[in-house]
């Protein structure tokens, strides 16, 4: 169903009126068995979709938490491929919607006409790719759209209304509002804010915009939701509370009482 599969969730949570919540995992951390099972557990608990994080050796978007992660998934393993093994697992028992993130050199290595195709075959439904300008990569624009295979366009507070609509035209899925001009991680950002622009992009696009970076607590993610986002993003609190934790018990109960705690704060009054 591909691309689809993200849109009907999405649609399917706005006649809810209820913000999607999406996790963000580094796949390898602490191993690919590991990932495979947090990010069930983080279904299980409510999440809405989940992001598929594939580790790179310099992940410039990402801060010391995520950053971290993704070096020690890449000595237990991970990688795209494993990323896509993953998604093939929870494909088999779970309909939530699935996004690879990932860098540009992944990609690169893996093939650009080829990753598209085999994405879907694994049963993802999108690809955010962090350092892929929209004047770029046109071998993998135009294999994601054969494969229906939707990109997700990143838009930051310094981009210009121009250049958000550039941006925006003929996306699928969601586009992803960073609400800082940092790197994941941020706690200072301005939740609010972010999720008034969210809300103002989506309604001049009308593709649905979610928020992410800076968001650590139900508290937060309240408050952008509040504001007009169409869904908030938690990465680096999950993988924070992952990497916390020494057995596999542990670790699942850790992302179960965040992702719970979210989903509980963007329920309808």
């Amino acid at each position: 169903m591909t691309a689809a599969r993200l849109e009907r969730r999405l649609a399917e949570l706005r006649t809810a009126r209820r913000p999607a919540l999406i996790a963000y995992l580094t796949i390898g951390d602490p191993s690919v068995e590991d990932s495979l099972a947090c990010a069930r557990a983080a279904l299980e608990a409510g999440a809405d979709v989940l992001e598929l994080g594939v580790p790179f050796s310099d992940p410039t978007a990402d801060g010391p938490v995520i950053a971290a992660a993704a070096h020690r998934a890449i000595q237990a393993g991970g990688s795209l491929r494993a990323a896509l093994r993953v998604a093939e697992a929870l494909r088999r028992e779970s309909d939530a919607p699935l996004v690879l993130f990932t860098y540009m050199n992944p990609i690169l290595a893996f093939g650009e006409r080829e990753l598209p195709s085999a994405a879907v075959r694994a049963g993802a439904d999108a690809a955010l790719v962090v350092d892929l300008p929209p004047e770029e990569g046109q071998a993998l624009r135009g294999a994601a759209r054969e494969a229906e295979l939707a990109l997700i366009p990143l838009v930051a507070p310094t981009t210009s209304r121009e250049r958000m609509d550039h941006l925006l035209a003929g996306a699928r899925g969601f586009a992803y509002y960073v609400s800082v001009t940092g790197v994941t991680g941020s706690g200072d950002a301005p939740l609010a804010e972010a999720g008034r622009e969210a809300a103002a992009l989506q309604q001049r696009s009308g593709v649905p915009v979610v928020v992410g970076f800076g968001i650590d607590t139900p508290a937060k993610a309240r408050l952008a939701a509040a504001a007009g986002a169409a869904g908030i993003v938690v990465g680096t609190a999950l993988v924070r509370r992952i990497a916390a934790e020494t057995s596999p018990a542990a670790r699942l109960a850790a992302v179960a009482e965040l992702v719970g705690a979210l989903r509980s704060a963007l329920e309808p009054a």
